[in-house]
C-alpha cells in the first residue's frame, strides 16, 4: 500500500520503515487505545497464571463495555493467531479474573457486557493460510494490518472482521429455519448475545421499514462496517462505533459520534446528549419518525464515518 505527498501536481513516495521492536507497537496503541478503537485501557502484559503460563499484551474494555483482547507482532507471525485463540478461550473460562482487573483500572461502578468478546490482532501482513483458517473456524478474531511510513504516519487496515457466534451452521439435512431458531436461542442463553431481528420484532410495520432503510444506508457507505446488536441497541462500527440504532415503538433514535458543540447547528429532531444518560455511544441524538426524517438525518452518519476514519 504505497503512500504518497500531493506537492502540486508532483507525487513523491513515502518510505515504508519498520518499528524498532514489538513493545514499541504495542506501547503505542495503549497510548491511543480510545482515539483508534475507541477502548478503555485496562491492563498491559496481563499474565494467564502459573498453569496458562501466557501473558496477554494488552486488555481493554469497549465503548459498549465489552471485553477485548489485543496481540501484536512486529513480524508476520502465525502464532499471533494461535496465541489470540488461546487467550480468547482462556478469557472466556476466567471471567472474574477480568473483571476484577476492570475494577482495579476504571472503578467498581462498570459493568462488564460479556455479550461479544473483541479480540485484536494487529500485524505487518497475514499469510492466505491463516487468513482462510480464521474464516473457516469461525472465530471471533479481528485481522488488522498496520504499515509505519519514513514521514510518522501510521496506516491501520481491517483485513478480516470477526464472525458473529454461530454464524454460518451446518443444517445437516434438518429444516433450516428450526436450526437458525435454535441457533439464536443457543446462543443467547448461552452468551447473552443479540439479532437485528430481536430489535425490530412487535414494532409497527412503519418503524421496521425505517429501521431496514436505516440499515441498508449505514451498510452501504462501507463493505467494512460491521452490524453489532446489544441489549438495548445496535452498533454500527468499524474500529469503534459510528451510530447507535435504538428502536421504539413511535420513533428510532441514533446516538450518532459527533460533538453537537462543534456543529454549526442542530435539527428540529436533535438534541445534545454529551450530559445526559442514554443507551448507546455517540453525544448526538437524532429522532426519527418518517421517511423525510431519515434522509435528514443521513449526512449525520456519513459525517460520522469519515469522521471515525472511513
Amino acid at each position: 500500500m504505497p503512500l504518497f505527498v500531493v506537492s502540486g501536481n508532483t507525487l513523491s513516495s513515502i518510505e515504508q520503515c519498520a518499528f524498532p521492536s514489538e513493545k514499541a507497537l504495542q506501547s503505542l496503541i495503549e497510548a491511543n487505545l480510545e482515539t483508534v478503537f475507541n477502548c478503555r485501557f485496562v491492563a498491559s502484559e496481563f499474565s494467564t497464571g502459573s498453569q496458562h503460563a501466557g501473558r496477554i499484551d494488552t486488555l481493554a474494555l469497549s465503548e459498549d463495555n465489552n471485553p477485548v483482547i489485543m496481540e501484536y507482532k512486529r513480524v508476520e507471525s502465525s502464532e499471533l493467531i494461535n496465541q489470540s485463540l488461546f487467550y480468547l478461550h482462556w478469557l472466556c473460562d476466567h471471567r472474574g479474573d477480568f473483571e476484577l482487573a476492570v475494577q482495579r483500572s476504571l472503578g467498581n461502578d462498570v459493568q462488564v457486557d460479556w455479550s461479544d468478546i473483541r479480540v485484536i490482532c494487529i500485524a505487518p501482513d497475514y499469510r492466505k493460510y491463516d487468513i482462510h483458517a480464521v474464516q473457516v473456524m469461525g472465530a471471533n478474531i479481528e485481522l488488522w494490518k498496520y504499515r509505519l511510513y519514513a514521514n510518522g504516519t501510521l496506516h491501520l487496515e481491517e483485513v478480516q472482521r470477526a464472525l458473529a457466534p454461530g454464524s454460518a451452521p451446518s443444517t445437516n439435512g434438518k429444516n433450516p429455519i428450526m436450526v437458525e431458531a435454535g441457533r439464536k436461542a443457543a446462543v443467547t442463553r448461552a452468551t447473552g448475545s443479540y439479532t437485528f431481528d430481536e430489535h425490530i420484532e412487535g414494532k409497527p410495520g412503519s418503524i421496521k421499514a425505517l429501521v431496514i432503510a436505516l440499515q441498508d444506508f449505514i451498510l452501504s457507505l462501507d463493505s467494512t462496517i460491521e452490524e453489532a446488536p446489544k441489549k438495548y441497541y445496535i452498533a454500527y462500527r468499524i474500529s469503534q462505533n459510528i451510530v447507535c440504532v435504538e428502536v421504539q415503538k413511535q420513533r428510532v433514535l441514533l446516538y450518532v459520534k459527533l460533538n453537537p458543540k462543534q456543529l454549526d447547528s442542530l435539527l428540529e429532531n436533535a438534541r445534545d446528549v454529551s450530559e445526559i444518560g442514554h443507551y448507546g455511544t455517540g453525544d448526538l441524538e437524532l429522532s426519527v419518525r418518517s421517511e423525510n426524517e431519515l434522509d435528514l438525518v443521513k449526512p449525520y452518519i456519513e459525517m460520522a464515518y469519515k469522521k471515525v476514519g472511513g
